[in-house]
């Protein structure tokens, strides 16, 4: 069982295939953090495979998958979509994105032959992922006075936050982010600390 500011997502591109009444179906996934990133990917394969019956699929985002959408692409409703967001949901992944790209082959599946299709596909090019657990982490800015910077990094030495970005003036910047079960005490340690703003910019 997994912690609870853990979650699981993919490393990378993974294509997968599969043949159904002489219907081909060619399976993508990708890891994606944006829904900037998805409309991206989606006009890309749109203009590539440009011949393609149908091109199909289904997202999540955020570190509990709270952001999710699932596209038919003029497949009967709930035939597509679905089973492919089914897939990441029986595997409970998120920031990861599937699409199925269809070729007719000449023979209707009808209904069920198309869910099941959508979902082999969907799980083909899942189980040739490399699936990942990744710690939800909150990310913070920290504006402070050069004076204080031995104070900053015994903090910074004590929980060991990712450095995301820093800049040292006579006003500095300190970027990071910190795994989210030891967000509250790391914060309160910063607070403890005199001249300084802390702002939060969101959970990643």
């Amino acid at each position: 069982m997994r912690a609870e500011d853990t979650y699981n997502t993919i490393t990378g591109y993974t294509e997968g295939y599969l043949r159904e009444k002489g219907s081909k179906f060619h399976s993508y996934a990708w890891h994606v953090e944006t829904e900037e990133e998805i409309k991206e990917i989606v006009d890309e394969m749109r203009k590539k495979f440009y011949d393609a019956t149908q091109r199909c699929y289904a997202w999540r985002l955020g570190p509990k998958g709270e952001k999710f959408r699932a596209n038919d692409d003029g497949e009967p409703s709930g035939t597509a979509g679905k089973p492919i967001l089914g897939q990441l949901l029986s595997r409970d992944l998120t920031y990861t994105m599937v699409m199925v790209v269809r070729y007719f082959g000449g023979t209707k599946l009808g209904v069920p032959g198309l869910i099941a299709a959508y979902k082999d596909s969907a799980a083909e090019v899942l189980d040739n992922c490399n699936i990942v657990m990744k710690t939800e982490n909150a990310v913070y800015d920290i504006n402070f006075g050069y004076l204080v910077m031995n104070d900053i990094m015994k903090v910074i030495k004590e929980f060991s936050p990712e450095i995301i970005e820093q800049a040292f003036d006579n006003e500095c910047l300190m970027s990071v982010s910190i795994r989210k079960s030891l967000e509250e005490q790391m914060v309160l340690k910063f607070k403890d600390i005199e001249g300084i703003n802390i702002e939060f910019k969101g959970y990643k």
